[in-house]
């Protein structure tokens, strides 16, 4: 791969821990959440952070091919649902649900441009086959 971009960030301390960038614009702490045995919901957590760039990522793919496709929209968003839980094998394992909305759009447009975006997408394109990840769109 030609990358076109790189950027390194490093956590010490785990999931209580710390999180900078090589830039220091990302300079947060991190806590358990509390569902998971944590204190409390004061802090962010990975899977908010995760879902932060998968929406993102997502949602910048999908702007790209609806300016490909000439298709006039309203402002598109994408909320991101990232979960947690046990697998098998004694591990962890995510599950994904994007909820996409494109306004002023037949629904079954949309869900082309969803379907196009979801193969764009390298949020996507890395976690296909390993995690499961749900489309849900709208058009409001």
């Amino acid at each position: 791969m030609k990358a076109l971009y790189s950027t390194e960030v490093t956590v010490t301390g785990g999931r209580n821990g710390h999180v900078k960038s090589d830039n220091g614009v990302l300079d947060i702490e991190v806590r358990l959440p509390k569902a998971m045995g944590g204190a409390n919901d004061d802090y962010t957590n990975p899977e908010q952070l995760f879902a932060a760039g998968y929406a993102a990522c997502f949602d910048s793919a999908l702007n790209l091919v609806v300016k490909q496709s000439g298709t006039k929209t309203g402002e598109t968003t994408v909320t991101a649902k990232v979960s947690i839980g046990p697998n098998d094998d004694g591990g962890f394992v995510l599950a994904v649900t994007l909820a996409v909305n494109i306004p002023r759009l037949d629904i079954e447009q949309a869900k082309e441009l969803v379907e196009k975006a979801h193969q764009v997408c390298p949020y996507s394109n890395a976690t296909r086959g390993n995690i499961e990840v749900d489309l849900i769109v709208t058009n409001n």
